[in-house]
C-alpha cells in the first residue's frame, strides 16, 4: 500500500512515524527548507512547540506553542547571541513533544561541539517525545560518530501532479488563458527538477498575456542542473536529421525516444573508459566508491543505457548530443571528474547530489548514454548496467 503513494505522501507519512515512534534525531535532506519547516508544522499539529535556530536570528519561535518555549528557554538572553552548540544544549528545556529545527545543519555538525551536542539529545529527546530536526541540503552525508543515531530522510522535489498544481495556481492568479493540454504538459516537463518556490518564481516571470515563455522555463531548469558539480547541460541544436549515416544506431534510439517508457531526460558520459579509469586499483578508494554508487543508482532505478564504441571521429558523441534535441529532452553532461574532491567523502556527497538532480529532472526516467574508444578497460559489472546494448562506430 505505501509503495503506490506519492512520493511525498510517503514522506509526510514517514515523518509522522518517526514522531510516533518517538525518534529524536532526524536529519531532512531539502531543496526547500522554508517548505520542509511548513510540512514538520502540519505533520507536528498546533498542540506541540516548534522552535527554530538558524545562525542569523538564533532560536526563534515557528508556531505560538513554540514562542512560550523560547521564553522558558531563553529568559533575558538575546535570542541572536545563541549559537549552534548553545542551541543544542538549550533545547534540553523544551517541553514534551517539541520539535527544535535546525537550520542548514551540514555546516556546523563537523564541529566536534556540535556533533556531541547533537548526540547527547539522542536519549534525553526519546523520553518524552521531542524531535531535533536538523534540515541539510540534498546529498549531505552526515560525520562518521551521527550515522548510527540519526534518521535521514529525503524530501522528495515537486511531482507532475504538484507541478500542474502550481502551474494551475499561478495562472489563475495572474489572470492569463489557461494553456492547453499539450502546452501544460510541456510547461511541466520544464519544470521538473525545481522545487516548490523557484517553479513558481519563473512561472511568474515567464507568463504574460501572450502565453508563457518555455525558454525561459528551460534556462531555469538549465541553471538548476548546473548548480551541480559535474553536471551540465548541452545546448547545441543537431539532431539525427543533421548526422549523415549512422542509421542503425539512429534507427534504434528513435525507437526507445518514442516508446511506451520514453526518457525525459539523456544522461551523457563522454569517454567513459577514462572516467571510471582505476576503479579497484586507486589506493584511495575514491574511484572504486564512485563506481559503486553510479552502478547500484542505476540498478535501483532500472536506468537503461547503451554504450556507443569506435574510433575518434566517428560521430559517437554527436549521435549521444543529437538524442536529447531529436526527443526535445535535456541532455545532461555527466562529468565524473569535475565532481572529485580533495576532501574525504566530498566526492561522493557531489556524485549523489548530481543523481538527485539526474532523478528529479527526468523524473525517474533516464537514457544513459556513454561513449568510449576502447572497452576493454570497463569493469563488466559496468558494462551490464547499460542493458541496451554496445554499438560500433567504424
Amino acid at each position: 500500500m505505501s509503495s503506490m503513494l506519492r512520493p511525498m505522501e510517503q514522506f509526510v507519512r514517514t515523518l509522522l512515524a518517526a514522531r510516533r515512534v518517538s525518534t529524536p534525531l532526524v536529519a531532512i535532506r531539502t531543496a526547500d527548507p522554508a517548505l520542509t519547516v511548513a510540512r514538520i508544522e502540519e505533520a507536528v499539529g498546533r498542540d506541540a512547540a516548534i522552535v527554530q535556530w538558524d545562525i542569523v536570528r538564533g532560536l526563534v519561535r515557528v508556531n505560538d506553542a513554540g514562542a512560550k518555549e523560547i521564553g522558558k528557554v531563553l529568559g533575558e538572553r538575546d535570542s541572536a547571541s545563541v549559537g549552534p552548540a548553545d542551541a543544542l544544549v538549550a533545547a534540553c528545556q523544551l517541553g514534551e513533544d517539541a520539535v527544535l529545527v535546525f537550520a542548514n545543519a551540514q555546516r556546523f555538525w563537523n564541529d566536534p561541539q556540535v556533533a556531541q551536542a547533537i548526540w547527547n539529545l539522542r536519549d534525553v529527546f526519546k523520553a518524552n517525545g521531542r524531535t531535533l530536526a536538523l534540515l541539510t541540503t540534498p546529498g549531505a552525508v552526515l560525520p562518521d560518530e551521527l550515522t548510527q543515531d540519526v534518521l535521514v530522510l529525503d524530501e522528495p522535489l515537486p511531482a507532475v501532479e504538484d507541478l500542474t498544481r502550481i502551474l494551475e495556481e499561478t495562472i489563475a492568479a495572474a489572470e492569463v488563458p489557461e494553456l492547453e493540454s499539450d502546452a501544460s504538459g510541456k510547461a511541466v516537463d520544464a519544470l521538473l527538477g525545481l522545487a516548490a518556490f523557484p517553479a513558481e518564481q519563473v512561472l511568474a516571470m515567464s507568463l504574460s498575456k501572450k502565453g508563457l515563455d518555455l525558454e525561459q522555463l528551460w534556462e531555469r531548469k538549465r541553471q538548476v542542473i548546473e548548480q551541480a558539480p559535474g553536471l551540465s547541460v548541452w545546448r547545441g541544436g543537431e539532431s539525427f536529421d543533421d548526422i549523415g549515416g549512422c542509421s542503425n544506431i539512429k534507427r534504434f534510439l528513435m525507437a526507445v525516444i518514442e516508446g511506451e517508457e520514453a526518457p525525459r531526460g539523456i544522461v551523457f558520459l563522454d569517454e567513459i573508459e577514462k572516467a571510471f579509469a582505476g576503479t579497484g586499483t586507486d589506493l584511495s578508494g575514491v574511484k572504486t566508491e564512485l563506481t559503486g554508487t553510479v552502478l547500484a543508482w542505476m540498478q535501483d532505478r532500472n536506468a537503461d543505457g547503451c554504450i556507443l564504441i569506435g574510433p575518434p571521429g566517428a560521430a559517437k558523441s554527436l549521435v549521444a548530443k543529437a538524442t536529447g534535441n531529436t526527443a526535445r529532452i535535456p541532455t545532461i553532461a555527466f562529468d565524473l571528474g569535475a565532481m572529485q574532491n580533495a576532501l574525504v567523502g566530498a566526492s561522493g556527497e557531489r556524485l549523489r547530489a548530481a543523481l538527485k538532480v539526474v532523478d528529479a529532472v527526468t523524473n525517474g526516467r533516464s537514457l544513459w548514454i556513454a561513449t568510449c574508444n576502447s572497452i576493454g578497460t570497463l569493469p563488466p559489472e559496468l558494462r551490464r548496467r547499460f542493458t541496451l546494448g554496445t554499438f560500433f562506430f567504424d
